[in-house]
């Protein structure tokens, strides 16, 4: 693996980003806007980076992360990610995204929507339960006493070795959750959401989510 792709680039996008970039990736940068309004952030990321639209950073990426507003999920382009490992950072905000039934009463969540909508890809729920600024600041080499870590919850055990392979190398510990069904239980206002936790800490409020 050597490219990530980033559908939607605000603060998630970003910091995930600057983390590829720096642990030797390439990464192609898009958002709803055009690829013409990402010069100062591809700038900034150096010469490992470039702008395109969410079809180029879908199909250039050998692992490709979404990071829209929910409300825009089925904007994502499901061709080029085909076969594909997608990492869904998405989160549900009633204020900003609508209310959804099916959310509200349980019968779904954000990341299990997404992976209808994504079909043939293999979408591995990560990065929604953490400030993003925390994405770069909190990491910590691996064995550190302090080290964080990061739920993710996915139906492919193989796709979560990959996600989980490449946040600890960004410097977190990872805690798996279950089947992607099982995200909700860090999800918006449960009590892994936002937790600065170590690994057998975050267990236990996965398990009361």
């Amino acid at each position: 693996m050597t490219t990530i792709g980033l559908i939607g680039c605000g603060h998630i996008g970003k910091a995930i980003a600057q983390q590829a970039v720096a642990h030797g990736y390439d990464v192609v940068l898009s958002n709803s806007r055009g690829p013409e309004t990402l010069g100062d952030v591809v700038a900034s990321l150096g010469e490992h980076a470039r702008a395109g639209t969410a079809e180029d950073a879908a199909a250039a990426g050998d692992l490709v992360v979404v990071t829209v507003p929910f409300k825009n999920y089925a904007q994502v382009p499901v061709e080029p990610l085909a076969g594909k490992v997608v990492i869904d950072t998405n989160n549900y905000y009633f204020e900003r995204d609508g209310r959804w039934p099916d959310i509200d009463e349980g019968r779904t969540s954000p990341s299990e929507l997404l992976a209808e909508h994504l079909p043939t890809s293999k979408v591995v729920k990560a990065f929604n339960a953490i400030q993003a600024l925390h994405i770069v600041d909190a990491a910590l080499p691996a064995g550190e006493p302090a080290r964080r870590a990061l739920a993710i919850a996915g139906d492919d055990a193989d796709a979560k070795a990959v996600v989980g392979s490449l946040i600890d190398q960004f410097g977190f510990d990872v805690v798996d959750a279950g089947p992607l069904v099982e995200g909700r239980r860090f999800d918006r206002d449960k009590p892994a959401y936002g937790a600065e936790l170590g690994a057998e800490d975050l267990r236990e409020a996965i398990a009361a989510g």
